[in-house]
């Protein structure tokens, strides 16, 4: 069943690029006692993630943390160096925490994960964006296709809070 509102998020681990390298970062790492954006996409680079999804969240990074958010995080089913390049090339900075999602398994873990492979694009994660306090699920909006990018846009979001 897909995780919801009220819900508390799973134990899982994220892969991260730091200056030493690839490293682990738990849910607890992430989420406890923090209050948290995190949106996920179903790939780096591709149109409506690149385009659309990233930059709605890094626009509004300023209002969302007016309105209380400590961290945004963005999480997709690609590997750490993928998720670090698109971190790069997108000028993201540390302004948002790429968390690599590589074999979809906190995605699974929250069941919303799809089957893209008629497309070539294998197990990938639904696109939606949530806000998480102290590891709770508070706001949860899942789009219902993946090159939709409405209700799980950083102004969606912003506009919940």
């Amino acid at each position: 069943m897909p995780i919801k509102v009220g819900d508390r998020l799973p134990a899982a681990k994220f892969r991260v690029m730091t200056a030493e390298g690839p490293a682990w970062k738990t849910t607890d790492d992430i989420f406890k006692g923090r209050k948290v954006a995190l949106f996920a996409v179903p790939g780096a680079f591709t149109p409506t993630c690149n385009n659309l999804h990233l930059p709605s969240f890094l626009n509004n990074i300023d209002a969302l943390k007016a309105k209380g958010v400590q961290a945004v995080a963005v999480t997709g089913v690609n590997d750490v160096f993928v998720m670090d390049a698109w971190r790069k090339a997108s000028n993201a900075g540390d302004k948002i925490e790429f968390l690599a999602d590589g074999n979809g398994e906190f995605a699974k873990a929250i069941d919303m994960a799809f089957d893209g492979s008629g497309n070539g694009l294998g197990l990938r994660s639904k696109r939606y964006s949530m806000l998480v306090e102290d590891g709770v699920v508070k706001k949860l909006n899942v789009e219902d296709a993946p090159g939709k990018c409405e209700i799980s846009s950083g102004q969606a979001l912003l506009a919940q809070l």
